[in-house]
């Protein structure tokens, strides 16, 4: 069983790294004001960072679109904000990090091959999707033939606290398998580019959204791989739409209007559970009273001096 260890609060760095497939909507604030709350409420530094490594999902046109929503909703980034897309370099410098260590493999397997081999044996479901049944880890597939490229996760139970949920147990191997870092077809994965940029930003704490909580054991373990510190965790609630699911782009929620960003931040605050009027009713403080009230409450809710479970 392996424990990470959070960072000791100290010189505090966090983040907000949305996907640019569209405009930010409510959710996506949720998760961009949680974050900004606890870089502040620690007087440390806020960034943004662009997670466009995937070039099919990802739209240019849209990241001067949500910088000026955080802007007009008072989330100001310290820092010259970062795109994934030009950081390929460093992706591919990991990879190789992770093959003189041996902790990657290519993999040939089609996506068509896993769905037959599911239809006829079941597919076994993990914490973050279907687990990869390891058809190519024992075996040399030449570097000639498409490939993905395949991090080796280890066989342990793997422990890590987190601010909110409290401490987030995964034994890898069986609840998550070995997952893609490098698809066939060239794309980095999101959870080699999230680790790498993290590292090196040096993020001391990562605020998002409960949904990406089970993928956090695998993000501890990778960042070890590769000798990069490993940031505290805070995950956060969600807001589900009308079908019950999570609400995101794909399934159309409605994106933030700048001119009525006093009442978004307040839908806001009220998921995070933030002291506000009531629903409906008027709250005539400025945007830049809210986020100091807020800062202020939050940090008496979520403090830094954490320990390991």
């Amino acid at each position: 069983m392996k424990t990470h260890s959070p960072t000791s609060p100290g010189a505090y760095h966090g983040r907000f790294a949305p996907t640019p497939s569209g405009p930010l909507h409510l959710g996506s604030l949720v998760a961009a004001l949680g974050s900004y709350l606890d870089a502040r409420a620690n007087e440390g530094r806020w960034s943004v960072r662009m997670d466009d490594t995937d070039r099919s999902r990802s739209r240019p046109e849209t990241i001067d679109t949500i910088m000026e929503q955080l802007e007009a909703h008072g989330l100001w980034s310290d820092d010259e904000m970062v795109l994934q897309s030009r950081r390929r370099d460093r992706y591919e410098a990991a990879l190789e990090q992770l093959a003189s260590a041996g902790r990657v493999y290519r993999c040939r397997c089609t996506r068509a091959r896993l769905r037959d081999w599911a239809a006829e044996h079941g597919q076994r479901m993990g914490a973050i999707g279907p687990v990869y049944p390891g058809f190519c880890r024992k075996i040399d597939v030449a570097a000639t033939e498409r490939h993905a490229l395949r991090f080796k996760v280890s066989d342990v139970e793997r422990r890590v606290a987190d601010r909110r949920l409290g401490t987030i147990r995964q034994a890898l191997a069986r609840e998550v398998g070995d997952p893609v870092l490098r698809r066939a077809d060239g794309p980095i994965a999101y959870h080699l580019a999230n680790v790498v940029d993290d590292g090196d930003m040096g993020i001391t704490q990562v605020v998002r959204g409960e949904d990406l909580a089970p993928m956090t054991p695998l993000h501890v373990e990778l960042a070890e791989a590769l000798g990069l510190a490993t940031p505290n965790y805070l995950h956060l609630p969600l807001i589900n739409g009308p079908d019950g699911r999570k609400l995101s782009k794909t399934n159309h929620a409605r994106p933030l209007d700048p001119s009525k960003a006093p009442e978004n931040l307040d839908a806001a605050a009220r998921v995070l559970g933030l002291t506000g009027p009531c629903q409906g009713s008027i709250d005539d403080r400025s945007i830049d009273d809210r986020l100091a009230g807020w800062s202020e409450e939050w940090g008496r809710r979520y403090p830094l001096s954490i320990s390991p479970s």
